[in-house]
């Protein structure tokens, strides 16, 4: 599925998951620190890239090479494990693997272009997606939380606490 997509199609699945979520209080207790986690690595991750300018290779970029993706992912489960419906895991695991792999390739096929020597230097000590415990390559790239806001990473951050609330108040209203 071409990436150009992705955005309108996570905005669909947005709708997707809160016509069919059936949360509990304890689904909301065990999503809820998943999706924080999730947001958590992608603050991390946005304060060190510098887009198109400098290879981040720092922070997360020391564990994996794409922790965006990674905490997007952890950040999705949380809300769909929230959400206590089989139906919501499936179409988040489907718009994943319809975007994120292809995503991914392109991304790393612009790096290795834009960057040659540093991305093959890095590539080779970090994985893609999987991350590494300890960290790896090269770490040049420092988190500033300029870079944050720069990355418009407050839009996530708004979406989560948006959808959060909003599944939450389905299971208050026992919708």
């Amino acid at each position: 599925m071409p990436s150009r997509y992705r955005v309108a199609a996570g905005w669909l699945l947005g709708v997707i998951v809160l016509a069919l979520a059936r949360p509990t209080a304890m689904s909301m207790l065990l999503g809820l620190p998943l999706a924080l986690a999730g947001e958590a690595i992608r603050i991390w991750a946005s304060g060190h890239i510098e887009k198109t300018q400098k290879l981040a290779t720092g922070g997360p970029y020391a564990h994996a090479r794409h922790p965006l993706y990674v905490g997007s992912v952890l950040l999705a489960l949380g809300v769909a494990v929230a959400s206590a419906s089989v139906w919501v895991v499936l179409a988040v695991a489907v718009y994943f693997l319809a975007f994120f792999p292809a995503v991914m390739r392109e991304e790393s096929e612009f790096l290795a272009k834009k960057f040659p020597g540093e991305f093959t230097a890095w590539a080779a000590k970090v994985p893609p997606f999987w991350p590494r415990l300890t960290p790896g390559g090269p770490r040049s790239s420092r988190f500033e939380w300029g870079r944050v806001s720069l990355n418009r990473e407050w839009r996530t951050a708004l979406a989560l606490v948006a959808i959060t609330g909003l599944i939450y108040a389905r299971q208050l209203l026992g919708l």
